[in-house]
């Protein structure tokens, strides 16, 4: 029953970005228990960590955060970032540390703890997180990966057994095991260009390049000019997730660049939702008053950011600063039909047709696709279950499914559905369009039976999700859109 061995490559590679911190939550109070609320066997395996050191008091009191894994040297990362288009020029891990990396078969994964205490960085705050936030990270998370979408995992979540002060209340507390291919992000590169003295900035930058390539795309590693291939590997994972995104309709709610991983993996589950009736102007954050991040407008976001990336790397690019921005601008130029490509692949294929060319936009398939999005924004149809619905429609020849009844828009639309009966299709379509999403009322419910002590809806939400595209017999209200009015006065907040 072995402790893992964790490496600490990011901490020995980049000390500047990395302060020693070892996690130390105060001691359970009397007459409380600290406990497992969920573990990842699948995710500890994938790790080399041993299940029974996990669950053992040793494992608990290390993923709770009261203890450290003996040989490890956790760190609090620093990053800057810009948020809701505003610069703060160092943020950093105000709650979580960086336990250290584990060697997998596909190569080193991060293993942080979030809401394990006071840092460098907590500007005030307690570094604290409330049970109910961790497990809405794990559950979202889980969620996201079982539709196949690149994401950091929980590895474990911990009730603390103490409680912390929020909002007026003392609502129980918990920490976070998750894990990620790292947690390098934008703002990890904003922080060099911009904030780090002067001295410092050259050879700094070249180690996080190094490192970023080395992690991230080691077929570029001895590359002329390490600043312009990582611009070029970040808008080509931006482009695909967010179109993945887009197409499962879900909302991440805070853009900010420090939460942007140049991983690729959708990362920081705080304000964020799955949208139900398909609005391009849906928020469900609490603070994003002016809808900055609002679904409709995520690509336009996300290619914001990366110019922010571009000002942060192109001083550093051997080309030269005015011939690098020039060039790196253009590249993020073509984000936007990089992401149409993608979504329009991806939209295709959730209307059962069969993969366009290589590298082809279908003008045609994406006018059809976004007189359908237009026609479900104007019946106020559910946007998952709208292309479930489509396929049994094709299964049965019959078109109102789709918004419940015959309509113009509707009947004018299946007119011009290339190829739009039959079971081919239909198998297509099921294949790709999930019969269930983490939909906003089960996953409060879940929250708060299980901040109750009862963890049975938690467990059976998490089984439905782990297979989003196979129905589930005894399972519809999983699949069933929240009851009246709650989408309409449903928000999240940034740390729930």
């Amino acid at each position: 029953m072995d402790a893992p061995s964790l490496r600490a490559e990011f901490a020995s590679a980049l000390p500047e970005l990395a302060a020693d911190w070892q996690p130390s939550l105060p001691p359970v109070p009397a007459g409380a228990q600290a406990a497992f609320v969920s573990l990842n066997p699948q995710v500890a395996d994938s790790l080399g960590i041993d299940v029974d050191w996990l669950t053992s008091d040793a494992g608990l009191s290390a993923m709770g955060a009261r203890s450290v894994i003996p040989g490890t040297r956790p760190v609090a990362q620093a990053y800057a970032g810009h948020q809701f288009g505003g610069f703060s020029p160092v943020l950093g891990d105000g709650r979580a540390v960086l336990l250290g990396e584990a060697q997998t078969s596909v190569g080193l994964k991060d293993i942080a703890l979030k809401g394990s205490g006071r840092t460098p960085f907590s500007r005030g705050g307690d570094g604290r997180a409330t049970l109910s936030a961790a497990l809405r990270e794990l559950l979202l998370g889980e969620a996201m990966a079982g539709l196949g979408i690149p994401t950091s995992r929980a590895l474990a979540v911990v009730a603390t057994g103490d409680r912390i002060w929020r909002d007026g209340g003392t609502p129980a507390a918990g920490v976070l095991a998750r894990v990620a291919s790292s947690h390098l992000r934008v703002g990890t590169v904003e922080v060099v260009a911009h904030s780090l003295r002067p001295d410092l900035r050259d050879d700094t930058m070249r180690r996080l390049l190094a490192f970023t390539i080395e992690r991230h795309l080691p077929q570029q590693v001895g590359t002329d000019d390490p600043a312009m291939a990582v611009l070029e590997h970040v808008v080509e994972v931006q482009s695909a997730l967010v179109a993945q995104w887009m197409s499962v309709g879900f909302i991440h709610g805070v853009m900010n660049t420090d939460n942007v991983a140049l991983s690729g993996e959708t990362i920081d589950y705080g304000p964020c939702a799955w949208m139900e009736r398909y609005d391009e102007n849906a928020v469900f954050s609490s603070i994003d008053t002016g809808g900055r991040y609002r679904f409709g407008a995520q690509p336009a976001v996300m290619e914001w950011n990366l110019g922010r990336l571009v000002q942060a790397l192109a001083p550093f690019s051997p080309a030269g600063p005015n011939t690098a921005m020039d060039e790196m601008t253009a590249i993020t130029g073509g984000f936007a039909a990089r992401y149409r490509l993608r979504w329009g692949a991806l939209m295709s294929a959730k209307l059962g047709w069969t993969p366009p060319q290589r590298g082809v936009v279908d003008t045609a398939r994406l006018a059809l696709i976004e007189d359908l999005l237009a026609i479900l924004a104007r019946e106020g149809a559910d946007y998952t279950e709208s292309f479930r619905a489509l396929a049994r429609d094709a299964r049965t020849g019959t078109w109102i499914s789709v918004v419940g009844r015959h309509t113009e828009w509707v009947d004018r639309w299946v007119r011009t559905w290339e190829g739009s009966s039959g079971t081919e299709v239909a198998d297509r379509m099921d294949a790709v369009n999930p019969v269930y999403v983490p939909r906003n009322h089960l996953v409060e419910e879940a929250l708060v039976a299980a901040t109750d002590g009862e963890l049975a809806p938690m467990g059976e939400l998490l089984e439905v999700l782990s297979s989003p595209y196979a129905v589930q017999p005894s399972r519809e209200r999983y699949a069933a859109p929240a009851p009246p009015g709650f989408t309409e006065t449903h928000v999240t907040y940034c740390g729930t």
